[in-house]
């Protein structure tokens, strides 16, 4: 099963993994100050992945309303889920299907650079006891072996080759 706008982020609360689906919608805008909402998520970090979007993708949503959600009434937290939003927004505005067996989770910086997070053994033994096949993540030096598909990523600009 596919979906545009949508992705799983297997987030951590406690000790727990928990895998949320993370909707986006990118609609064109006629405002002078396209309207950006998000439930369940920080709204400066919305804005800053966008600019990053634009600056090091040339991905331009600044003329689009953009919408974001964390399914499931969650707020989450972490900066592990940077990666999802973006694929999210990707697929939202390009009009991508996301293939719902992967996983996607990492930080992104300001250069477009994909980040380490914690607990990343964790997220991807979860993933792979739920059926998922595949998780796009951090790179990382120390491999894991698990039953699932690790593609690993450095820079954002990556995603072009793994979503287009």
């Amino acid at each position: 099963i596919e979906k545009q706008g949508a992705c799983i982020f297997p987030s951590i609360e406690g000790t727990r993994t928990i895998l949320l689906e993370v909707q986006a919608l990118v609609v064109p805008s006629f405002l002078a100050t396209p309207r950006r909402a998000t439930v369940g998520w920080d709204h400066n970090r919305l804005a800053m992945l966008i600019a990053v979007l634009n600056a090091k993708m040339d991905i331009n949503l600044m003329n689009k309303e953009v919408y974001l959600n964390i399914v499931g009434g969650l707020k989450v937290c972490e900066p592990a889920v940077d990666l999802a939003v973006v694929v999210a927004l990707i697929s939202a505005n390009q009009n991508i299907s996301i293939s719902k067996d992967t996983i996607f989770f990492g930080e992104i910086g300001l250069s477009g650079e994909v980040r380490q997070v914690n607990n990343m053994d964790n997220r991807l033994i979860e993933a792979s006891k739920l059926g998922f096949k595949k998780a796009i993540i951090p790179f990382r030096r120390k491999k894991f072996a698990c039953n699932i598909e690790i593609i690993e990523l450095k820079h954002i600009n990556e995603l072009k080759k793994i979503l287009i």
